[in-house]
């Protein structure tokens, strides 16, 4: 079968907001929609020309407020044409990173030759839910529902115990995580300093109750005077033994999106391509093991390449938690303390999201083209890896088209 090159032409995100912050009362679709315009209007192409939209989100129950189907809602707000095809995924906090999955293997096995994917997420417009009101009560009190309490899945543990409990049968322990979250601060800041979030950050507007107009250029949760010693203070969340609200990070909002297209396609419309796409994979595992899956969705990915550590140069693993990238490191390096320590070098190299912030929806394109920015910069092939809700895994593998 003759299968297509895929690039990437181009790649924007909004600003990612902190819980209860500006962006509280706006819903996931407007944002989306702000994402879909940016990334197709950054490299002048006709909306018509985009012949399918993949776009993920995860807390259905904010956009159940508007009758689900965001993708859908997304992009006819932000003017494609009706004849665009779009499919809404949810793969929890891998589903953007899914959908950009989608949107390669259409293009690649010659589906479509332009798509995007893309996602979004606004967890302060979040709402209450009140089961059992729409046939009446007879008695008793109705239960209002936080689906932002205690965040898992029924049945489960919150994620926060899977991860927790993971790192600390892996012997990741309470100060290595702290000491990661310290270090996401700082490497973003680093990164924030030299302009480095330029390229994918675009700017949001908001204007409130009062006409008064609020631009947001940066993210709002990164925190650089955070110390060691201030993350040691912190309890420990639903009693897990390792895991904060300072090596965890917040209740986020925001939008991402990714323009692909065949190289061929790219060539005739006269586009540069910003990477190449090698290749994704998907994993799945044991549904505690939330913490470990990134390396071994990464580990599939190196074998369906044929490539191994050595001809990577960098890598993202989202900070679902300070656990995801240092115990996914510590199995990637297979006992090697020099590998480990070179790993964890070239791991989430300009912060993750302990600093910059995971609107689940968002993250797994947020994480790509991150890493895409950064290869443009330095060269050379990398990996983006995330893990999602009781253990799934996706990975996607870069090289850098200068």
């Amino acid at each position: 079968m003759k299968t297509n090159k895929v690039v990437i032409i181009s790649a924007v995100r909004t600003p990612f907001d902190k819980f209860g912050g500006l962006m509280r009362d706006i819903p996931s679709i407007e944002l989306g929609k702000k994402a879909l315009e940016a990334v197709v209007d950054r490299v002048g192409l006709p909306k018509d020309k985009v012949e399918e939209i993949y776009y993920g989100t995860t807390i259905s129950a904010e956009v159940g407020q508007y009758l689900n189907i965001p993708a859908r809602q997304a992009l006819l707000k932000a003017g494609f044409p009706s004849s665009t095809l779009s499919l809404t995924i949810d793969r929890a906090c891998c589903s953007s990173m899914t959908a950009f999955q989608m949107a390669y293997r259409q293009i690649k096995y010659g589906e479509t030759s332009i798509a995007i994917g893309a996602g979004a997420e606004n967890l302060s417009n979040v709402p209450y839910i009140v089961s059992g009101a729409r046939w009446g009560k007879r008695l008793g009190d109705l239960k209002m529902v936080d689906l932002m309490a205690d965040i898992g899945y029924k049945g489960w543990n919150p994620v926060s115990v899977d991860a927790s409990e993971v790192a600390v049968e892996y012997g990741v322990m309470r100060e290595e995580q702290d000491f990661w979250a310290y270090l996401s601060h700082q490497r973003y800041q680093t990164a924030f300093e030299c302009g480095k979030f330029v390229d994918e950050v675009i700017p949001y507007e908001i204007t409130d109750a009062k006409g008064i107009n609020t631009v947001i250029t940066a993210d709002q949760t990164p925190r650089p005077d955070t110390t060691t010693e201030k993350l040691a203070k912190l309890k420990t969340v639903y009693n897990t033994p390792t895991v904060t609200a300072g090596n965890a990070p917040g209740l986020n909002a925001g939008a991402s999106a990714i323009l692909l297209m065949s190289e061929e396609k790219a060539k005739t419309l006269g586009y540069e391509p910003l990477a190449y796409v090698d290749d994704v994979a998907s994993k799945s595992d044991d549904a505690r093991y939330i913490a470990s899956v990134p390396a071994a969705v990464i580990k599939l990915l190196l074998e369906k390449t044929g490539k191994t550590l050595d001809d990577i140069s960098l890598i993202e693993i989202n900070e679902a938690f300070a656990a995801m990238p240092l115990v996914s490191t510590k199995i990637l390096a297979n006992g090697d303390e020099t590998r480990l320590k070179k790993l964890r070098d070239m791991t989430n190299v300009n912060g993750g999201a302990i600093a910059i912030g995971h609107p689940m929806g968002a993250t797994g394109a947020r994480l790509i083209m991150t890493l895409m920015y950064e290869l443009r910069r330095r060269g050379g092939t990398g990996i983006a890896a995330i893990c999602g809700g009781l253990a799934q895994g996706d990975a996607v593998m870069l090289t850098a088209a200068n």
